[in-house]
This record gives C-alpha cells, sequence and structure tokens, in this order.
C-alpha cells in the first residue's frame, strides 16, 4: 500500500474558513482553543481536570454501564475504558455522527479511526493519563432524510417509513426487506458473508436504531476500546439541568452567539454566512414521536406549532423531573456534550467546526472549558488498478483533485500533437494596442475608449477560438476523453468526494475486515493534509 498527502488547500473540498483555521490564521485566533499538538493536550487536560468532578465522572460510568447493558463483557477492552472513565487521570477524545444505515458515507470510518489513534497517539506522549475514544451517537436528531439511505455500487438503499421525532428512538420493524435486498448485491464472498452476519447481529436482531447502530459499530471497533455514547440519558441529562434552566431563563446561547457571529463578520470575513443560527430558545421537547421546538409565549411557553403549552413554573417544574424529555439543539449539544465527558477534543468534518467556531464566547459564559477542535481524516482510497491507470496517463493525485473538466482540458492539451494555447497571441497583440495608443493620444485622444473596446473584443476572441479548438480536439479524442472520465468518476462519483458517498461495505466486501487495520496504519489526525492511499 502506498500513500501521499495533500494539503486541505490544494485538494479544492475543504472550504476556506477551515484551511484558514489550521493554517493558523490570525484573524481566527479568538474563536477557538488552544490548537491541536500533543503538548497543548496537557494544558488542555490539566484545565478539564480542575472543571469535572468526581461525581460527574460517577453518573458517566454509571449510564454507560446501563446503556450498554449484556453488550458489556467484562473484563474487556470496552469494559476497561469505560472504569478508566471514573479516575481522574482519564480523559475523552470524542467524535460524532447521525445514526445512518450502515453507517452512511466512507468517512465515518475516518471519524471513528482519527478519534482512536489520536488517543493511541497521546497515550504514547502523556503515559501518565489515560485518553478513552469515545463515539457520539446522535440519537436525537429528526432529520431522518439525512440517515435513511446508505450507497453500494451506485445503488441506492433507502428506508421508507413515516418519520416520527428522534430517530434514535425509531424501531427497525420494516427493514428486512431492505437488507434482503442488499444481502442479493453482496454475493456469497468470505467477505460478504461477514457484512452479512454484521448486519444480521446489529439490525436483524435490535429493537430500535440507537440499539442497532450500537452494535454495529461495537461489532467494527470494540477490539479498539471504542466507547458508544447515546446522550438521550436521564442520568445524563440531570446533570445538564442548570444550563437548559439558564437556556429557557435567559436565552445565553442566542446572545453569545450573535455576537460571536457578528465578530466572525468584522473581524475575518465581511461576507462570512453563520453555518448555524441560533434561536431564542435552543431546546426541543421530546415526546414518543415528536421533537418539537420550544418557543416563549406570553403566557410562558409553547412548542412552534402550538400543540402544548407550559406556563413558566410548569415547564421548569417539568425540566426538573422529566430532564430526558429535553433535547439541546445542534448549538448546544456541544456545551451537553462537554459537560457529561472529561472531554479534551472534538474530532468532525469541516461543517462541523465552523458551527463550533460559534461557540467559544458562549462556552465562556458557561464556565465550561472549550474543547481543541480537530479536523477528521481525510481520503481518497485508490483500488491498485485505477492507481497503475492514473500513472501510465502521467497524472499526480492533485491533478485527479482537479474539477472533471479542468482535468480533462488539462489532459487533452498534455497529449495533443498540436499547440492549443493561443495566449501568446494576446501577448503579441497586446503590444500592438500599446503601440496604438501611443499613436492615438499623439493625434486624437478621444479614439482611446474605442481602442481599449477593439482590444477587448480581440482578446475575448481569442479566448472563444481557443475553446472552440478545445472542444474539437476533445471530439478527436473522445475515446482518451470517455477512458479519463470513467478514471475521474470512479474515485469522485458524479465529482463529489469518494467518501461522501460511498459505504464503507464496497471497501470491506473487497478487502475484507484488513481495510480497518490498513486506514487505521495509514491515517494520522494530526497531519491536517487529506490522504491519497493506494489499495493493494
Amino acid at each position: 500500500m502506498q500513500s501521499q498527502q495533500i494539503s486541505y488547500r490544494d485538494t479544492g473540498f475543504v472550504s476556506k474558513m477551515i484551511c484558514d483555521l489550521f493554517e493558523g490564521k490570525e484573524a481566527l485566533s479568538a474563536f477557538y482553543g488552544n490548537t491541536p499538538n500533543v503538548d497543548n493536550f496537557k494544558v488542555q487536560l490539566l484545565d478539564k481536570q480542575e472543571n469535572f468532578t468526581q461525581n460527574q465522572r460517577e453518573v458517566l460510568v454509571s449510564s454507560l454501564v446501563s446503556q450498554y447493558g449484556s453488550l458489556l463483557q467484562k473484563g474487556s477492552s470496552v469494559d476497561a475504558n469505560i472504569q478508566r472513565l471514573a479516575l481522574p487521570n482519564t480523559f475523552t477524545i470524542t467524535t460524532g455522527h447521525q445514526l445512518n444505515l450502515m453507517t452512511g458515507p466512507l468517512y465515518f470510518l475516518y471519524k471513528i479511526i482519527s478519534t482512536l489513534n489520536l488517543c493511541k497517539t497521546l497515550k504514547k506522549s502523556h503515559p501518565e493519563f489515560d485518553f478513552v475514544p469515545v463515539y457520539w451517537m446522535a440519537t436525537e436528531d429528526h432529520d431522518f432524510d439525512e440517515i435513511s439511505f446508505f450507497n453500494f455500487n451506485r445503488k441506492n438503499f433507502k428506508w421508507d417509513r413515516e418519520k416520527a421525532g428522534a430517530v434514535g428512538r425509531f424501531s427497525i420493524d420494516g427493514l428486512e426487506p431492505l437488507f434482503a435486498l442488499f444481502d442479493k448485491e453482496l454475493g456469497s464472498s468470505s467477505s460478504a458473508q461477514e457484512i452479512k452476519n454484521l448486519i444480521k447481529k446489529s439490525y436483524l436482531s435490535s429493537f430500535s436504531l440507537t440499539e442497532a447502530t450500537r452494535k454495529l459499530v461495537h461489532e467494527l471497533f470494540h477490539s479498539e476500546g471504542l466507547v458508544i455514547l447515546d446522550g438521550d440519558d436521564r442520568p445524563l441529562k440531570q446533570v445538564f439541568i442548570p444550563k437548559m434552566k439558564e437556556e429557557l431563563l435567559s436565552s445565553s446561547c442566542q446572545i453569545e452567539v450573535e455576537k460571536t457571529i457578528s465578530r466572525l463578520q468584522s473581524d475575518y470575513d465581511s461576507e462570512y454566512v453563520p453555518q448555524v443560527n441560533p434561536r431564542e430558545i435552543n431546546l426541543f421537547y421530546l415526546t414518543d414521536t415528536n421533537r418539537l421546538r420550544l418557543v416563549r409565549t406570553p403566557n410562558g411557553f409553547a412548542d412552534a406549532d402550538n400543540t402544548l403549552s407550559w406556563t413558566k413554573a410548569e415547564l421548569l417544574h417539568e425540566l426538573q423531573e422529566t430532564p430526558d424529555r429535553f433535547s439541546p439543539n445542534v448549538l448546544m449539544r456541544p456545551l451537553y456534550q462537554e459537560t457529561i465527558l472529561p472531554n479534551l477534543c472534538y474530532i468532525g468534518g469541516g461543517g462541523e467546526l465552523a458551527y463550533w467556531l460559534e461557540l467559544k464566547a458562549y462556552f465562556e459564559s458557561q464556565k465550561t472549558p472549550f474543547p481543541i477542535l480537530l479536523h477528521r481524516n481525510a481520503a481518497v482510497l485508490v483500488p491498485r488498478k485505477i492507481a497503475d491507470k492514473i500513472e501510465r496517463l502521467q497524472l499526480t493525485p492533485a491533478d485527479v483533485f482537479l474539477k472533471r473538466s479542468s482535468l480533462i482540458n488539462k489532459k487533452v492539451r498534455q497529449i495533443s500533437n498540436i499547440d492549443l494555447d493561443l495566449q501568446p497571441f494576446k501577448k503579441v497583440l497586446e503590444e500592438q494596442f500599446v503601440h496604438l495608443e501611443s499613436l492615438i493620444l499623439e493625434t486624437d485622444a478621444s479614439f482611446e475608449g474605442a481602442v481599449k473596446a477593439q482590444q477587448v473584443k480581440q482578446f475575448k476572441g481569442i479566448d472563444n477560438l481557443e475553446q472552440r479548438l478545445l472542444k474539437a480536439q476533445k471530439r478527436k479524442l473522445a475515446d482518451q476523453v470517455k477512458r479519463l472520465t470513467l478514471l475521474h468518476d470512479a474515485l469522485f462519483p458524479n465529482e463529489s468526494l469518494q467518501e461522501r458517498t460511498v459505504n464503507f461495505s464496497e471497501f470491506y466486501l473487497a478487502y475484507g475486515s484488513e481495510i480497518l487495520s490498513l486506514l487505521s496504519k495509514q491515517l494520522d489526525p494530526l497531519s491536517l493534509k487529506f490522504d491519497w492511499i493506494v489499495l493493494d
């Protein structure tokens, strides 16, 4: 297996803001805490140690043991990590993800492996401390459309059912026909049988989507000690009651986040568009079938559709008695996470980190340490046959990251037996127009505008002619263009990143469970680069 790395900015697929963040742009420094290097983790953990109580640790351990139930084997790596969380020298590294069917896009694996590998790196550098990898399941999310499908071999496997509140509480009755279709696609190889066994042990032996997802991810990563946490948990939410109460009474999140958004626009980028806008109340109310957004009313509180209502006293009483009915939204969930975990770092994708950058002042107002932010590993997995074709075409990985039209244009120019670059003609014309302008100024300056207009027209004509020549040459080299298109589409399906489209099962089918260890060996979460990995 070979690999090389490409800077985020050079890929063209990572946002300017995230590139600026990890390139250390000064204008962003006020919006994050410690930078992700090994030494700063020591600073971070000392701060967290002072702000995380033994009682919080005990509640966390108790909840995790309860959530795992019979799945937790005494003496296992997961059990050992859960028990370590009761000790003051143990901290977590956390990533989070929705409950996508079959884990959804490939980058789910990169999130988990980034988290596992960072814990290993930190343990080597700070052996007197322990670091536990945590996967936070987004069980309270209600965007069913985003999680209801996965792609395999360009086919979409979608779960059709009625939407009904928090997805983690969904019964998975009715999934059997979908997995029966998937079973036929997998074939009968040993790797296919392993995938079928994963499905049988998770989706086909569970009641809820939360239970199924836990079992699937546990089967994939239990040997690495990955701890899986469900925030939809009464004891954990009891710890969070004071901050939810403050949100109901004072809208702290909205006040602080709106100030931060204004500062991002004034100090960083005047055209900055918020990743997430805060609401007056950033909490939902959970029922058995719905996740209702809370709003203030003249008489107290209600849900946004006005199906339920409470006086102030009634809702505060309900919060105290049944905190599990209250669910933080996307902007409050990070504070919930950092309140119940002895966490040092959040590992996420670009979109996630963009909204975390809105939250530092809010965390400070809540007297909660703001975690280190780290971009998950990102990668393109390249089968050896495709890598050999790329090499024969004398292309580099950086070339293949180009937009498809740009890549084709570049290659057509490269393999053509004629020069398709007409830009030198513009240089000759420019010299002639400079001479013409000097003559005009000596005779009648009123012609200057006409001369400039003619220059623009001539330059545009050359550009148009160059594009027509290139188009004609593409027709002449149609076979080469087709092969290049197919090659690019194999790695960037529909011109999207492979990791955002393909499900892990495609690579598991081809390479077996070894694909997980191969990725673990290759992905360095502190490299802050995009990986190009050739699979033999």
